[in-house]
């Protein structure tokens, strides 16, 4: 009856120990459990090494970068994955930023010939196509109205005013010709004209004598010029010009280059 009762006891004492020991965790899984968290503890300390939270500089200034996407989570037994996958991403980021530099770098030279193209500017004229004109002597100083237009790009000469208004600031070449007949020999000879900006006198060309019954002069400039800027030849008192069709008279200017 004792032997009896030690195995009733034994049985029931090893059947209690078995259901305390079910509710204690799987030893198998806590092991998996430790090797992820001890994997993506490794991985951190890996990238923070590698400087992935190291600040980025562009054009724009100092950066952080994005961080690249967890492919190589997926396989923690690989650290060399996640290594070229890092560097790819840097590789993308330096190729996008200077591919945005570049862009920006087009614009602005799109936009720069853009200007240089709607601000051409040239002009070219005489005085007259008839056989024979003159103009003068006068009591008061004027400008000379250059009749016949050979380029007038842009627009920027004026055919009744006689005026050239500048489209862009920059540095304009400019010329004239001169010519006058004083009619007969022994007369007074006065050929005299004004390169004006403004109506304020740039060059000055004057043949005033008894000497030539005719004579010729000319002027070729190169000046820096504004915005709206008017550009003009002006007639002295008592000075005369004669042209006819062979365009001994003339006016012209173009732009050299643009100044911003």
């Amino acid at each position: 009856m004792r032997t009896a009762r030690i195995g009733v006891n034994l049985t029931t004492n090893i059947s209690s120990d078995s259901g305390k020991n079910s509710l204690l965790p799987d030893a198998g899984k806590l092991r998996q459990n430790f090797c992820t968290l001890a994997c993506a503890l490794l991985l951190y300390v890996w990238g923070v090494l590698l400087g992935i939270g190291s600040t980025q500089y562009s054009w724009e200034g100092p950066k952080l970068p994005k961080p690249p996407p967890p492919v190589c989570l997926a396989d923690t037994s690989s650290c060399g994955c996640c290594v070229m996958q890092r560097e790819l991403w840097h590789l993308q980021e330096r190729v996008a930023t200077g591919l945005n530099q570049l862009d920006r770098n087009i614009a602005r030279a799109e936009q720069t010939v853009a200007s240089i193209r709607t601000g051409r500017s040239a002009f070219s004229t005489a005085l007259t196509n008839q056989r024979r004109r003159c103009v003068g002597p006068l009591r008061e100083e004027t400008n000379l109205v250059y009749e016949v237009v050979f380029v007038n790009m842009g627009g920027t000469y004026n055919r009744q005013t006689g005026v050239f208004t500048v489209p862009q600031a920059g540095v304009y070449s400019l010329a004239l010709t001169m010519f006058s007949d004083a009619g007969s020999a022994g007369e007074l000879l006065r050929a005299c004209v004004k390169l004006c900006v403004n109506d304020i006198p740039l060059s000055k060309s004057s043949e005033q004598n008894r000497q030539d019954q005719e004579d010729s002069a000319s002027v070729a400039i190169a000046v820096q010029l504004r915005v709206r800027d008017r550009v003009s030849v002006r007639l002295m008192p008592g000075c005369i010009i004669c042209d006819n069709n062979l365009h001994y008279n003339t006016f012209s200017g173009f732009l050299l280059y643009p100044t911003f």
